[in-house]
This record gives C-alpha cells, sequence and structure tokens, in this order.
C-alpha cells in the first residue's frame, strides 16, 4: 500500500510538471533543448535554403503514421485541356513523325535543320510560359505529356524540348525576373528566337553545386558605350550544360563579392544568377561534349573577367545573393516533371515492343512471350510502367495545385529513372539480338544507351537516394521537427523555450501514437478496418491497411533514428538511403491506389496493381530489415525496434509467378488494359516503320496462331505432305484452311520477317552512313526464317550448334511443345 501511494505521488507529480506550461519547459523542455542543440548538426546557409525550399503535400501524410486515404482520393483526376489535347495530337505527333533518331545520333549527330525550326516555329520552348508572354501555360500533366510522347520517339528531341521549359531562364523569369526582365525575353524564348541554357556544374562543383568556385566581383565598367556602370566581372568555367553549344541565352549561377562595398553591405554576397547574351564580349561558347551517342547539343563554356551590368542579374539589384533560394524552390517543381516523364515514355516504349515482340517472335515452335523466363521480364517492364505512370500523373497533380513538392520530385526523379533503367534492360534482354545490333530498325538501342544520362542530371541517383530523400523529408514532412530545429536556432531565449516546448509535447504525444499503432498493427493489422477508405474495392482494401502499418512503423523509425544517432545520421547514409526507400514506396504505392481510382477500377488492370503493390511492399519490408540488421545499439534496443515492425516476422512476399504470368499475358495481347498501360506515346503508321510494322505483327499475331494450330494438326494427322508454302496451299486446296486464312498466314511470314531482321552495313559504314542495307521481306534467304512452317515444323539438327540431336529430340519431345501455342488462359 505504501508503494502504491509513493507511485501514485509521483504520478500526480508528474501530471503536474506537464500540466502547468512554466514547470514544464523549466524542468523538461528547456533541458532537452539545451541536449538538441548539441545534437543539431551545422547547418550552412545553402542546405538551409536547400531544406526551406518547396512545400509539403502527401509526403507530410506518410509521415505522420495515419495517413488519411480518403483525402488522397479525394483529390481531382488531372486532366489535359483542349489546347493541349490539340497540341498533343497536332505539332507533337508531326514533330515525331519528323524524328529519325538513327539519324540524327548517328549521321547528323544533331537534330536536323527543319527540326530544329518546327520546335521553334510551333513554340515548343514556350509550354511552361504564360500566354500573356506568347507561350502555351500547359499546365504540369500536359508539360509532362509533351515531353513523355516526345521521349518515347527521340531522346534527342525530348532533352531539346524539356531544358527550356525545366529548370533554366524561363522558369527562374517567370517567379523572380523583373517585369523588364519578363517583358523582354519571356516572348523571346517563347518564339524560339533566344535559345536558352542554364550553367550551374563546375569541373570541381558537381553534386556539391553550393561550393561552385565562379565568381563574379562587383565593380564600375564600361557598357554599351556608357562609362562608370554598376556591374560585375565574372569568371566561370562550367561543363555538362544542355544546349550550351547553339544558347543565345546563358543562365549563370556564380558567388558573388562586393570587396569595395559598392552595394552598402557585406562583402561575400553569395550565389547570384545572371542571364548574359551569349555573344557579349568574353564568353566562350560552342564546343560539345557527347553524352553515350546522345545528339541533343550540351558542351562546356566559360568566361574571364566578363563584365556584366547590374540589371541582367535575375530580379535585378534585388536578386543578389538569391540564386541558390530561386534555384531550389523552382528544382523543387521542375525537377518533378521533365525526367520522370521521359523516364515513363521509356517504360512504356519498352512495354509496348517487348508485349509485340514476346508474341511475335517464335522459338521452339512458341512465342518466346509464353515462355516463363520471358514472363518475369515482361511482368517487371509491366509493373513498373504502371507504377511510374502513376507517380508521373499524380505529381504533376500537386505540381497543378499549387504545390513544389520538393522531397517528392526527389523520390520521383530517382525511382522514376531507376525503374526507367530496370525496364530498358528487361527490354534488351527480351530482345536480345534485335536489341544490340544498331541501325535504323532498333528501337531501344540509342534509349538504353542514353539512360544513364537522366540517372546523373538534376541531382545523381546516388546522392538523391542517399543523402536527399530522407535527409531532405525527415526535417520538411516530419510534423515536428523542423519547428524544432527553428526553435533551437532562435536567439530569443523565451520564445525559443515556448516554440520547443510546444513541439517537443506535441513530438512526444506524435512517437507514443505510433508506437502503440506500428505494434497493433503488426499484430492485429488485418482486423483494423479504420484505415480503410469505404469506397475501395475488396481487392485493394488491405493494400491501404500494409501502408497505414508500414506507414506507422516509419514514423517511430525516424523518430528513433533522430534520437539514437542526431546530427550523424547526416553521415550514415546506408541508413538514410533505406529510410528514403521506405518513404518512397509509401508514395509510389499511394499513387498506384490513386490511379486505380482515378481510372474507376477496370478489373483487368488489376494484375499490373497488385504486381507493382506487392513488389514495393516487399522492397519496403526488405529496407526495414536491412536498416534494422544495421542500426547501431544493443541487442536488446536491435531487438525491441524488430518486435515494434515485425512482431510476427516478415509476412510480406514478391509478386507471385502466377501474378507475373496474368501481367504478361495482358502485355502480350492487344486489348484495353494494354492500351492504358502503353498510352501517350508515339505510335507511327506509316508504312517501314518498326514501330508500325511491329504493332501490325502483333494484331496479325492473335488470328495466326488458331489457323497455325489447324495447319499442324492437319500435319500430324497426315493430311498434309507438301513442305514450304506448298503446305497453304494444300492445305487451302483440302479445304482445312479458307482463302482468308491462308492470306493472314502469308501475311505474319511478311511481317514477321520484317520484326526480327536487323540492320546490316557495308565494312565502311562509319565512313558512309548510306552504308545501310535493308533486307527486302519478300526474299527468300538461307538464313534463319523461323516464320516459314517447313522451320517451325521439321527443325533440321544438322544445322543447330545449340543442342545436340538426341538433346533436341528429347525436348522437342516433351509437353512444352504441343501441337498449339498454349492457350491465353493457361
Amino acid at each position: 500500500m505504501f508503494l502504491f501511494y509513493i507511485l501514485l505521488s509521483l504520478i500526480a507529480v508528474l501530471a503536474l510538471i506537464l500540466a502547468v506550461p512554466l514547470l514544464r519547459r523549466f524542468i523538461i523542455s528547456n533541458q532537452a533543448l539545451k541536449i538538441f542543440r548539441k545534437m543539431l548538426p551545422q547547418i550552412s546557409q545553402t542546405e538551409q535554403e536547400a531544406l526551406d525550399a518547396g512545400t509539403v503535400w502527401w509526403d507530410g501524410d506518410l509521415f505522420s503514421g495515419k495517413p488519411d486515404w480518403n483525402k488522397l482520393l479525394a483529390y481531382p483526376k488531372p486532366e489535359l485541356n483542349e489546347e493541349e489535347k490539340e497540341f498533343l495530337a497536332g505539332p507533337v505527333e508531326q514533330l515525331c513523325a519528323m524524328l529519325d533518331e538513327w539519324r540524327i545520333t548517328h549521321e547528323l549527330q544533331d537534330l536536323p535543320p527543319e527540326v530544329w525550326q518546327f520546335i521553334k516555329d510551333n513554340g515548343f520552348f514556350g509550354l511552361i510560359i504564360p500566354k500573356q508572354y506568347g507561350g502555351f501555360g500547359f499546365s504540369a500533366l500536359g508539360h509532362s505529356e509533351v515531353v513523355m510522347k516526345i521521349g518515347s520517339r527521340s531522346g534527342t528531341a525530348a532533352v531539346t524540348v524539356m531544358v527550356p521549359n525545366s529548370l533554366g531562364p524561363a522558369e527562374l523569369l517567370l517567379h523572380y525576373g523583373t517585369e523588364e526582365q519578363k517583358n523582354y525575353y519571356l516572348p523571346r524564348l517563347a518564339k524560339g528566337i533566344e535559345v536558352p541554357c542554364f550553367a550551374l556544374t563546375s569541373p570541381d562543383a558537381g553534386s556539391d553545386a553550393g561550393a561552385i568556385p565562379d565568381y563574379g566581383i562587383v565593380c564600375r565598367g564600361e557598357y554599351d558605350g556608357k562609362q562608370d556602370v554598376l556591374g560585375m566581372r565574372v569568371t566561370w568555367e562550367k561543363r555538362y550544360i544542355t544546349l550550351g553549344p547553339v544558347a543565345t541565352l546563358l543562365g549563370l549561377a556564380f558567388k558573388l563579392y562586393d570587396p569595395d562595398r559598392l552595394l552598402g553591405g557585406e562583402e561575400d554576397l553569395g550565389i547570384t544568377l545572371a542571364l548574359i547574351p551569349t555573344n557579349t564580349p568574353g564568353v566562350n561558347i560552342g564546343r560539345r561534349h557527347f553524352p553515350l551517342n546522345g545528339a541533343f547539343q550540351n558542351g562546356p563554356n566559360s568566361g574571364k573577367e566578363v563584365f556584366i551590368p547590374m540589371e541582367w542579374i535575375v530580379g535585378g539589384q534585388e536578386g543578389v545573393g538569391n540564386g541558390w533560394r530561386m534555384l531550389m524552390n523552382c528544382l523543387a517543381a521542375g525537377r518533378s516533371i521533365s525526367l520522370p516523364a521521359t523516364s515513363v515514355g521509356a517504360a512504356k516504349l519498352a512495354a509496348s515492343t517487348c508485349g509485340a515482340y514476346g508474341r511475335v517472335r517464335v522459338q521452339f515452335n512458341i512465342p518466346i512471350g509464353y515462355f516463363e523466363g520471358i514472363e518475369e521480364a515482361l511482368a517487371r517492364i509491366g509493373g513498373n510502367t504502371y507504377m511510374m505512370d502513376a507517380a508521373r500523373v499524380m505529381t504533376a497533380l500537386a505540381v497543378d495545385l499549387g504545390e513544389k513538392p520538393s522531397v517528392i520530385s526527389a523520390i520521383v526523379k530517382y525511382h522514376l529513372t531507376e525503374r526507367g533503367r530496370q525496364a530498358i534492360n528487361d527490354a534488351m534482354d527480351i530482345h536480345g539480338g534485335k536489341g544490340i545490333c544498331m541501325g535504323p530498325k532498333n528501337y531501344l538501342g540509342r534509349t538504353y544507351q542514353q539512360t544513364p544520362v537522366s540517372i546523373t542530371v538534376e541531382g545523381a541517383n546516388i546522392l538523391t537516394r542517399t543523402m536527399i530523400i530522407f535527409g531532405q523529408g525527415a526535417i520538411r514532412c516530419h510534423p515536428y521537427v523542423l519547428n524544432e530545429i527553428n526553435a533551437a536556432s532562435d536567439t530569443d531565449k523565451s520564445r525559443a523555450s515556448k516554440a520547443f516546448d510546444q513541439a517537443l509535447m506535441g513530438h512526444i504525444v506524435f512517437s507514443a501514437r505510433n508506437f502503440v499503432y506500428s505494434l497493433l498493427y503488426g499484430l492485429f493489422g488485418k482486423y483494423m478496418k479504420g484505415s480503410i477508405p469505404e469506397s475501395v474495392l475488396p481487392d485493394t482494401a488491405h493494400y491501404y491497411q500494409q501502408l497505414t502499418r508500414f506507414s506507422a512503423a516509419f514514423a517511430l523509425i525516424a523518430d528513433i533514428s533522430l534520437l539514437k544517432l542526431g546530427g550523424s545520421l547526416k553521415r550514415r547514409e546506408r541508413l538514410s538511403a533505406r529510410l528514403g526507400d521506405i518513404l518512397s514506396m509509401l508514395y509510389l504505392c499511394s499513387a498506384t491506389l490513386k490511379r486505380f481510382e482515378a481510372d474507376n477500377r477496370p478489373s483487368a488492370d488489376l494484375p499490373l496493381l497488385h504486381w507493382s503493390m506487392q513488389d514495393a511492399i516487399y522492397q519496403m519490408q526488405q529496407a526495414f530489415d536491412e536498416f534494422l540488421n544495421n542500426f547501431p545499439g544493443n541487442r536488446i534496443m536491435s531487438w525491441l525496434l524488430r518486435f515494434l515492425v515485425f512482431p510476427l516476422g516478415k509476412p510480406y512476399s514478391p509478386p507471385s509467378d502466377a501474378v507475373a504470368h496474368e501481367v504478361a499475358r495482358l502485355m502480350l495481347e492487344p486489348g484495353e488494359a494494354r492500351d492504358r498501360l502503353t498510352a501517350g506515346i508515339y505510335l507511327p503508321t506509316t508504312e517501314n516503320e518498326p514501330l508500325a510494322d511491329l504493332e501490325k505483327a502483333l494484331q496479325c499475331a492473335v488470328a495466326y496462331e488458331a489457323i497455325e494450330a489447324k495447319l499442324r494438326r492437319a500435319i500430324k494427322a497426315g493430311q498434309i505432305s507438301e513442305r514450304d508454302d506448298k503446305k497453304i496451299t494444300e492445305a487451302l486446296a483440302k479445304n482445312i484452311i479458307t482463302a482468308d486464312e491462308a492470306e493472314t498466314m502469308k501475311k505474319m511470314q511478311v511481317l514477321r520477317r520484317s520484326v526480327i531482321m536487323v540492320d546490316d552495313f557495308s565494312p565502311d559504314f562509319d565512313k558512309d552512313h548510306d552504308g545501310a542495307q535493308y533486307p527486302a521481306v519478300e526474299t527468300e534467304t538461307e538464313t534463319e526464317t523461323e516464320t516459314e512452317i517447313e522451320t517451325e515444323t521439321d527443325y533440321d539438327v544438322s544445322k543447330s550448334n545449340i543442342f545436340d540431336s538426341g538433346k533436341l529430340s528429347e525436348i522437342a519431345s516433351s509437353d512444352l511443345f504441343t501441337d498449339q501455342a498454349p492457350k491465353k488462359e493457361d
């Protein structure tokens, strides 16, 4: 009884302390503030400006431990307006038809002059410029759709169009330019009179862009025949500048100093941005880099003590020293559009071509897409493409709602470019020799070669994953950490004490709630229905439960990590990367569920939804597991953390073979689900276009397979004895097939031959660009012709150097090679 009274007294004292703010601050919060200040790492001005950039959107919900799924599903479905639809169906379609990526990259190493002129004349450089300045003022979704479609046709053209509409002079002027700068430059940029570029990267400052050595000295000099003009002499050396070699307007980032205090302030004024016409005396520009056979214009530029007037600074004199803040705020939105769009375009191209090629290409008498090994790769392409496109559209929605989602932009930049790389790698594996032989018939090779470019630019992917996603997300998206940091940085003791106390108390309640939620969802998650929106299907309801569980666990683990490691977490990059992976998967899964609902829940898309969700949830589980395996601390802490996250063990598995099979068959079959998956890419319809022939061959293959099965049964029954095309004639004469069916078989032979053939060249093709040889599909040849009926039914073992005759006979007599291709429902 005595101990009970002591315990009761202690509880009463603690309650009194917590209830009285003055006591609480004096005893708890002020002491915690001292410890927090010691733990807090030194934050540079550029880091602070990066942290302050942009806004928090759905990522804040994911960090809360209790996402409001009804709020997510209530966001409107983004739609293109009529003008955007017309532009895509008109000028964009025309531009794509003009593009020959082989000629561009191999022969010209540039876009043809007529393409350059078409881009300028049709306003492609003014997609984001408002109509009042002569641009289109497209939505983020419209901008994304344009870049995605062009990117599915030509990486060179896509980069050329996207750069003026991304981080560069136009966007900087829109947000920070003076009225005089806007009125002069924006109409010229929209009409293509000016070709812009933006120079940030230096040889000694790549990912650490804040460390640029380029500098300007405030001074007075001569400009435009006038003496004593206030300006600066700028010295710089830049590289990797896209459109630099052809630019007429150079956006330049440099550090500005004022040693003579001509501006009346400090000597070190900080990073500053200026717009410099490239014909300015002293500007050295024009040479080129050659990034992985990409023909888009990219190169170095430099200048030494180039005098520019003060009004060339973005924003005028008021823009001095604000360059980094400008860049970070613009990057928060711009990074979320262009590179994700080009990556989705590449993934959709992979999905479209691999589905068709997998159905048309036949080996061992079976379309290669029916083999389980190919199904595995097809499922990855399909599932990743579905999730990538969902994230692209939802992020564009955020931008169109007025957000500048800095953390989300880093997520989609990293994960969509990485998944795009996976998709194009899988596509190359499926295509085999067809994919590696370069030439006009190769529709994958240049995309494969140039994929690392998107991995590298706008924040190298390794840096983005290990330092930015969680490093920035932990501060911006957490409901209390940023307030605690701001309070710790406040020099007013009274104000800091009150602000920190309020944030700390909220943080404690937040952590306690996530502690309980994480444990309860781990133990009884399938019975906790409160997190499921009422409107969703039973097929998807459990995904909302699983994501809520991992959101609570993530918020809890993030808090414990920040408490345990403090500022050193910034240097524990692999731990930070795994936490970033969890936050990223939560976002990608959210976008995928949002897409399925916005598309009116098409049942045909369920295999794509299931594969992508199960894959991402499994990856989240693995990221948690790897984080816990490597979290520093004693065994008791490690055991406790693992118990809170996985009280009953790790319950999730990768997508099953059955789900992968469904996804693969969906991609091999013409239909609405396949059309939705690949919507928005350029599909040519003209003659002698490899992609057009491939799509025609897919359509023909569906009818061909049923006819072929009848012919094989007749051969097996001894009804047909002829070989070669004579078999078709005999089958027709004996009424085994109809005249239309015979015509379909002949058409399929021609189309398949066209699809599988690759380019060959004269020995000196590198000197003579006209040396490409285009074998006529009608020509009979002794080379590989599995399209002919004789080859499909009477394989000549003596010509094979792959299997010995006994082994091949064993394989051919197995159940794998039946008289007809496997049924679609198998």
